[in-house]
């Protein structure tokens, strides 16, 4: 049964809000130009249908090293190989460009993200990140304390953030402007809750929420909090504000994807408590250029292209020798499926996600590990608006980065061009929308079921709550849909056993994804890429000193 568009909307974005767009004289997206780009599903979709690629016999090379997936892990493995001076691998990608979920586009006036958009400054004991930022020429040296510090220009530029509530912009995220005495001094006993777990120590001085999350403690006291989800233990702790909890449900839903309901306590406590250095302090300020981290993801790919192979699907990974040390046939087909060529390898890191492997890796297909299905993703719509002008603020706060429109299910939109400090004139609006239901599953094919006109319709019904004007001034509207944009951590899944058990390696095969930590964030999927490289550097005999 084919849905109709008020279906769509009140789907998307609620009954209210289905009525209003619906009863809208607005301009039909039929006359707006954009299309739905990315990520490639044909070959994706053969494969899990059971469609095998079989090379020529003359298609087959050797490559001691194969690297499966383009995103973040798999260019950081890549970039670990470099600086280790190994350069006899290959990287395989399906998309036309690298990146994975922190890929960027360009248009002739700025670069916008298509999806992760910012980084917050790393603590000074996270050395990986700091040593990349260095790299990349992100930092000025070390202050007095020895905390990284950043030049400006790549800080998040002010203002940061606002909030559209009772039809007017708010600084900040937090709807201060619905509190009542009862909610502030339910948010203070929040804050206070976080910041006992900042200063929290096990027996080994490791803190329970810190990044990576391998250097977090796996002692009980914390990892029991995974057990929960975060609606319930806000509800252990008495928290009920309305304004509170709307507020750590956002944040659940903009870093995993995910609301309180279905997101494990520990995952949201983290989010709060891992990127502040102390009791009562903010969280770390945030790093972010126009495309976002497309910015870290092209210089990654700057430095390796010469072995990145970028149009190439994975089709096949068999390991062929059963004494679990050497040998793993790689096949791939080209995006068109009309090309397949075939490696031996010695070492794969497969860096793609994990619901992947079991139909990549041949021997799980028909026998996949249990803890494979543990592994569940959120879908989410991404859409980058082109206008020809600003939207008017006539009432409230001025446009900041990132704005947050309450009464809706998205996340609202980042700013392109605020980080250069253009303020008037043309720009490009980022819009994020997570899927949040309790199965992921109905939501990918909820997702996949809209074509553009219906993608498009939904972004600017929403936006039109704040920007009346949103419509006149979009000059074409582009759609990316993620259906497994990140790894869900829902409660039981980060500390059950499950995403350790799927970081060991398996005949020659290492594994690097952000979905590895149960959270899936750039420093993560940086980590795993970096072990994985480091795994096969030390199974290949090859010196190194480690950047862990």
């Amino acid at each position: 049964m084919s849905l109709t568009r008020r279906d769509i909307l009140t789907a998307f974005l609620g009954l209210p809000a289905a009525l209003a767009g619906c009863s809208s004289s607005r301009r039909p997206t039929s006359a707006l130009a954009g299309e739905i780009v990315g990520p490639s599903m044909s070959i994706g979709h053969r494969l899990r249908d059971g469609e095998r690629f079989i090379p020529a016999q003359d298609q087959w090379e050797r490559s001691p090293v194969v690297i499966v997936g383009g995103g973040i892990a798999g260019l950081a493995a890549a970039w670990r190989f470099r600086k280790a001076g190994f350069q006899d691998f290959v990287l395989l990608e399906l998309e036309p460009e690298p990146g994975g979920t922190s890929r960027s586009g360009r248009s002739s006036l700025i670069a916008y993200p298509w999806g992760a958009h910012y980084i917050p400054v790393p603590l000074q004991d996270n050395r990986l990140v700091i040593r990349l930022f260095e790299d990349m020429g992100v930092l000025e040296g070390r202050d007095a304390h020895g905390d990284p510090v950043v030049a400006e220009q790549y800080l998040c530029r002010d203002p940061e953030e606002r909030l559209f509530v009772k039809g007017r912009w708010y600084e900040g995220l937090y709807p201060h402007v619905l509190e009542n005495q009862a909610d502030r001094e339910q948010y203070a006993r929040f804050q206070q809750e976080v910041d006992r777990w900042v200063l929290w120590r096990d027996g080994k001085d490791r803190r329970a929420f810190t990044l990576p999350v391998s250097r977090c403690s796996d002692e009980p006291e914390a990892t029991e909090l995974d057990k929960l989800s975060m609606a319930a233990w806000l509800d252990r702790q008495g928290l009920t504000s309305a304004p509170l909890r709307w507020y750590v449900d956002y944040a659940c839903r903009d870093d995993y994807g995910s609301s309180v309901e279905y997101t494990s306590a520990w995952a949201g406590l983290f989010y709060f408590a891992s990127r502040r250095k102390q009791p009562g302090a903010e969280g770390q300020p945030l790093i972010t250029w126009p495309e976002g981290n497309g910015r870290v993801a092209n210089y990654l790919y700057e430095q390796v292209k010469e072995r990145v192979r970028l149009g190439w699907a994975v089709a096949d990974v068999n390991p062929t020798d059963p004494a679990d040390k050497q040998g793993v046939e790689v096949t791939a087909v080209a995006g068109d499926g009309l090309q397949v060529r075939g490696y031996h390898a010695e070492q794969v890191v497969f860096a793609a996600p994990r619901y992947l492997a079991r139909h990549l890796i041949r021997p799980w297909r028909q026998s996949p590990p249990r803890h494979l299905a543990e592994f569940q993703y959120g879908a989410w719509l991404v859409a980058n608006l082109h206008l020809k002008d600003r939207p008017p603020t006539p009432r409230g706060f001025p446009l900041a980065w990132d704005n947050v429109l309450f009464d809706s299910p998205s996340l609202g939109y980042v700013v392109a061009t605020h980080q250069r400090g253009i303020d008037y004139g043309p720009s490009v609006f980022t819009y994020y929308y997570p899927l949040v239901d309790a199965d992921p599953v109905a939501s990918r094919q909820r997702l996949l079921g809209l074509d553009w006109q219906a993608c498009a319709d939904v972004v600017l019904t929403d936006l039109r709550r704040a920007h009346p004007e949103i419509d006149a001034l979009t000059e074409r509207l582009d759609v990316m849909r993620w259906g497994h944009a990140m790894i869900r951590p829902r409660p039981g899944f980060l500390w059950g056993g499950a995403r350790q058990a799927a970081a060991q390696p398996e005949r020659g095969i290492h594994f690097a994804n952000a979905d590895l930590s149960g959270v899936g964030l750039f420093e993560e999927a940086f980590h795993h890429g970096v072990r994985a490289a480091e795994e096969v550097l030390t199974a290949r005999g090859i010196h190194f000193e480690s950047l862990m």
